[in-house]
């Protein structure tokens, strides 16, 4: 079973988080908010209707917060997605079918 990383909130495989570099001997729990995906402002709204559909909770956080996004404008804000661990796989795999397609056209610019 997979360790839980608290400060970025991931399962990892080993002792560390391949992200922080912390230590992490706490196992992860099928409640556990997990770190899913971060999307442009624009991206977010659709993702969270499919997630939304597929009867998944998720969390989401503004990367910038209210006050910068005002400033520097709403199409420059990032939002995160957190989903329980549980429902992680399957959260997953939507992401991979939303926006593969997407990756693909970017690439064949």
């Amino acid at each position: 079973m997979s360790l839980y990383c608290n400060t970025c909130c991931l399962p990892i495989d080993g002792e560390r988080c391949p992200v922080c570099g912390r230590k992490s001997d706490r196992q992860v729990a099928s409640d556990d908010l997990c770190f899913l995906t971060e999307k442009e402002q624009i991206w977010s709204g659709m993702l969270a209707d499919v997630l939304k559909q597929r009867n998944i909770p998720f969390v989401q956080k503004n990367v910038l917060g209210a006050g910068l996004a005002t400033k520097t404008g709403p199409m420059l804000e990032s939002v995160r997605f957190y989903v329980f661990y549980k429902q992680l796989s399957e959260a997953k795999a939507i992401v991979d079918e939303l926006f593969s397609s997407l990756n693909e056209e970017e690439n064949e610019d």
